[in-house]
């Protein structure tokens, strides 16, 4: 298969199944969406899902995990989950960002997750513009979570265990109200930052938390 006839095909036509029947037609047999969670916040870690669906699946409102509610989300985790043919998760702490910088993290996340699936990959259907280093055949896509079942399923993985680690977060850390925006930057953030600092959790190298670090 040339990956690179796949982008030729308007999206508008396409079907969240179309990637993953153009690679089972050339042959590969495991294919896996990968997406993460948490590039942009502030603190908390970057969290990276890969999941193999079975062939046909068929999940009602299963779309780019953005898209959706947190109670969809929540509805729709377990069942992917118990229905696909393997999940794979990989977690890039704050402290990773700090020292290998966004991207790195977030692609050792997404090898992490596709290193921990229980029925390895022969192919990746990857949301975004940047490969996995990793040596498994694989195609990227802009807004892949939007355009591929097995992606957004990735996304909605992805978003939940991150949401549900920063609820604990909150539990440690109550003043900062991570329940409420998951460590992205609100204005209420902001401020709280600026007046107690960052916690053991926030991103030191991001904007928005940097000014603050100096002297702690």
């Amino acid at each position: 298969m040339n990956d690179s006839t796949l982008e030729l095909f308007p999206t508008e036509e396409l079907s969240l199944w179309h990637f993953e029947s153009r690679a089972r037609a050339a042959g590969r047999v495991a294919v896996a969406g990968v997406d993460e969670a948490g590039r942009g916040p502030l603190a908390g870690p970057v969290v990276a899902a890969a999941v193999i669906l079975p062939e046909g699946y068929d999940l009602p409102g299963l779309t780019d995990s953005k898209k959706l509610s947190t109670k969809k989300r929540e509805q729709l985790f377990p069942r992917i989950k118990q229905q696909a043919l393997a999940v794979g998760l990989g977690i890039a702490d704050a402290g990773l960002v700090d020292r290998m910088n966004i991207l790195q993290a977030t692609l050792r996340a997404m090898s992490l997750a596709v290193e921990r699936l229980q029925t390895p990959a022969d192919y990746l259907l990857i949301d975004g513009i940047t490969q996995v280093p990793n040596g498994i055949p694989q195609l990227t896509l802009k807004q892949g979570d939007s355009r591929s079942a097995s992606i957004a399923a990735a996304s909605v993985i992805a978003k939940v265990v991150r949401d549900r680690m920063m609820l604990g977060y909150h539990r440690r850390y109550p003043d900062y109200g991570f329940d409420r925006h998951k460590g992205y930057g609100s204005l209420a953030h902001r401020r709280t930052i600026a007046v107690q600092g960052p916690c053991p959790i926030h991103r030191r190298s991001f904007s928005g938390v940097a000014e603050y670090v100096e002297g702690l």
